[in-house]
Parts: structure tokens; C-alpha cells; sequence
């Protein structure tokens, strides 16, 4: 009776966990699928700053972990620019005041502004730097 009762506690603490990692799955698709590849869209943007900022071997790597981590948080709330546009204007906001705030902590004030000179006049799809800023 025990062993059986063993099993099945085992057997739920396993489903739980693959239904934790499922949903967390599912939410990483939802993003990609939407175009929004946390990833590939760090490089791209890497690509566009680290030029423009005339970035040092010791600025890349943080800069890289905190354009990483704005994206992350970006992509966990993306569901919202449709569902509830207010709280998704304010929940951006917040994680690019949080991003502005670890890049003054990296950045010369001569590259943080530069940074912010960067922002497109407009959210354009074709301009890689729109995810940040917009």
C-alpha cells in the first residue's frame, strides 16, 4: 500500500513539474511566434549599439545582459499590447526606466546619450532598435 501511494505522489510531483515547464514553453512560443525571439533580437540589436556606442570589450558583455533581460521581461508582457494596451504602456515603461537606469550604471554620459539619441521617431518593424524603445 505504501509503494502504491509512493507512485502516485511521485508520479504527480513529476506531472506538476512538466506542466510548470509547459506553460512556461508555451509562453516562449507564443512570444516567438509572434516574432519576438528574446535571442536573435538581442544580437540584432548588439549589432546596432555596440558601433554606435563604440562599445568596450568590458561594456559588451553587461550591456548585452541588459538588453537580454529588458527583452525577457518585454516578451512575458507582449500579450498585453493587445489584451489591455494601458497596463502594457505602463509595465513597459517601467522595464525601460529599469534598463535606462543598469545602462547609466555601464555607459559614459557621452554613450548613455547617444543611446537615447537612437530611439526611431516612429515604431517601425523594420528597425530592429523599436524594441527597445517602443
Amino acid at each position: 500500500m505504501k509503494k502504491l501511494f509512493f507512485s502516485f505522489a511521485i508520479l504527480f510531483i513529476a506531472s506538476a513539474g512538466f506542466a510548470q515547464s509547459d506553460i512556461l514553453n508555451k509562453a516562449t512560443s507564443a512570444a516567438s511566434a509572434a516574432g519576438f525571439n528574446v535571442s536573435s533580437l538581442t544580437k540584432g540589436i548588439m549589432g546596432k549599439l555596440s558601433p554606435a556606442l563604440s562599445l568596450t570589450g568590458k561594456q559588451t558583455p553587461k550591456v548585452t545582459s541588459a538588453v537580454s533581460t529588458y527583452l525577457t521581461g518585454k516578451s512575458k508582457i507582449l500579450s498585453l499590447a493587445s489584451s489591455n494596451k494601458d497596463q502594457y504602456t505602463q509595465k513597459q515603461s517601467g522595464l525601460f526606466s529599469t534598463l535606462k537606469t543598469k545602462l547609466a550604471g555601464i555607459l559614459l554620459q557621452n554613450q548613455m546619450n547617444k543611446f537615447l539619441g537612437l530611439k526611431p521617431a516612429t515604431n517601425s518593424p523594420t528597425n530592429v532598435l523599436s524594441q527597445l524603445f517602443f
